[in-house]
């Protein structure tokens, strides 16, 4: 089933996808991961000005840099993903399940889910109630 977005949205998910220019097959995962988020979802990360999707640019010898928003005044902090370019040759599968997993913790801002109060087994169940489901192997593709 498509959501329904407006095209405002539509242009914010560009924006999200624009880090990862230089891994196409990502791009594409992320695009194809949010799209397929529930409307709710969509409009929760859309409408947060402290949502957003990074690419991971750590180098050996040199560190990494990341730019997000401060935390707000009402104390809540950045929800910024920041995904690896590793996801870029992992299986699909694998890639899209880890996207849709840091997408839960952005959603659920890295706490619990319903009766479920470990961040990660949180992240999981709601990544799989999205149709995400961990894969039984981990999907890192080989160099």
């Amino acid at each position: 089933m498509k959501n329904a977005m407006n095209a405002d949205h539509q242009a914010l998910f560009t924006a999200y996808i624009r880090p990862f220019a230089k891994y196409p097959v990502l791009q594409q995962r992320v695009l194809t991961v949010l799209q397929a988020l529930p409307s709710d979802v969509q409009l929760d990360f859309v409408e947060d000005p402290r949502f957003g999707v990074a690419i991971d640019n750590y180098e050996p010898g040199k560190g990494w840099s990341l730019w997000m928003p401060t935390p707000g005044l009402d104390g809540n902090s950045t929800r910024c993903v920041v995904l690896r370019p590793k996801l870029n040759s992992a299986t699909e599968e694998f890639a899209n399940y880890v996207i849709a997993h840091e997408f839960a913790h952005a959603f659920l801002r890295n706490g619990g889910w319903g009766e479920i109060t470990d961040v990660e087994q949180a992240a999981d169940a709601l990544a799989a109630s999205w149709g995400f489901h961990r894969p039984e192997q981990s999907g890192w593709a080989l160099p």
